[in-house]
């Protein structure tokens, strides 16, 4: 388990559900304190098999 304020968190596509596919998700770390929102970035989607926008679930 992270020590401080580091946490796991776990990026899901935002447009493959719109398309009816399934989503792609990726898990990586932010510091909480530094950035309290939610983290938005792109990343590749092997179903759509192009580069889409992945927002942070809970």
């Amino acid at each position: 388990m992270a020590k401080g304020p580091r946490v796991v968190i776990t990026l899901e596509c935002t447009e493959a559900r719109k398309e009816g596919k399934t989503p792609s998700r990726y898990t990586t770390t932010k510091n909480k304190k530094k950035h309290p929102e939610r983290l938005e970035l792109k990343k590749y989607n092997s179903f759509l098999r192009r580069h889409t926008v992945h927002r942070e679930i809970k």
